[in-house]
């Protein structure tokens, strides 16, 4: 088998399914790995064990991340194109009103399971020619938001990761991106039992097969070494105002959003 092979992270559902789902009707090996074991395998079966393996995965776990990419690179003929780092979890609200214990889960599977897949993929990787990195970041790490305070700071250090390993694995020959969509209609958007105000006033624009889209404009870019992708015309106005405007604007338009 030569074809082009991706391992997502979260993939039982939302962006990470639509992910996965893309990628394999157009002609890729897909790894679907998943907390939820059940729903990966259903979806397994779905593509086609001829075009997808699928097993259970906690990102926080570094032994049963190492075997899962050993299995993956074993079943796709020995190549990873692509690691798609994209589970994660969210809590909203008030900072002092999300217990710490959830605080510290967030840096745990958002950004400890990113840290995970960057170094347990990089043997993979370095052996497959062109390969790249590309991790779920946030709009949320354009600005720090109020109510995704966490939320937004692991998506931040997503970002900066994205931006230094891009730097460092050129000698490689890897290329390291990151995607920063605003509000996605996806299970864990909508979850929430009572979504922060900037949901309701920035709007939920995108739903996963967007984001599923850009992952393939990403994993197939061959230009420039671009680091960050927003999904979407909404997500792309306001990183540009950001790169464009003071920060004392930029916060102001944070709050107002907010509705802080």
């Amino acid at each position: 088998m030569s074809r082009p092979a991706i391992f997502i992270t979260g993939a039982a559902a939302g962006i990470g399914r639509a992910t996965a789902e893309l990628f394999a009707a157009r002609g890729c090996f897909v790894g679907l790995y998943d907390v939820a074991e059940g729903a990966v395998q259903a979806l397994c079966q779905q593509l086609g064990p001829q075009n997808a393996i699928a097993g259970k995965l906690d990102v926080r776990d570094e032994a049963a991340f190492a075997g899962a990419l050993a299995q993956f690179f074993d079943a796709a003929s020995g190549r990873l194109d692509v690691l798609f780092n994209n589970a994660g979890i969210l809590a909203t609200g008030d900072f002092e009103s999300i217990p710490l214990a959830r605080h510290q889960l967030l840096v745990d599977i958002n950004l400890k399971g990113v840290l995970n897949g960057f170094a347990l993929a990089l043997p993979y990787l370095r052996r497959t020619p062109g390969a790249r990195v590309i991790s779920m970041c946030s709009a949320s790490a354009i600005y720090g938001t109020p109510a995704f305070a966490s939320y937004s700071a692991t998506k931040f250090a997503v970002k900066g990761l994205s931006e230094a390993l891009d730097i460092e694995w050129a000698r490689h020959g890897i290329r390291v991106m990151d995607l920063l969509p605003l509000f996605v209609a996806t299970p864990m958007l909508n979850d929430i039992a009572q979504p922060p105000a900037s949901v309701g006033r920035l709007g939920v624009r995108l739903n996963a097969k967007d984001v599923a889209e850009t992952v393939w404009r990403a994993a197939h870019w061959r230009w420039w070494r671009r680091v960050h992708w927003y999904p979407g015309p909404q997500g792309q106005l306001l990183a540009l105002a950001q790169k464009l405007a003071p920060a004392m604007l930029n916060r102001l338009v944070t709050r107002i959003a907010s509705a802080y």
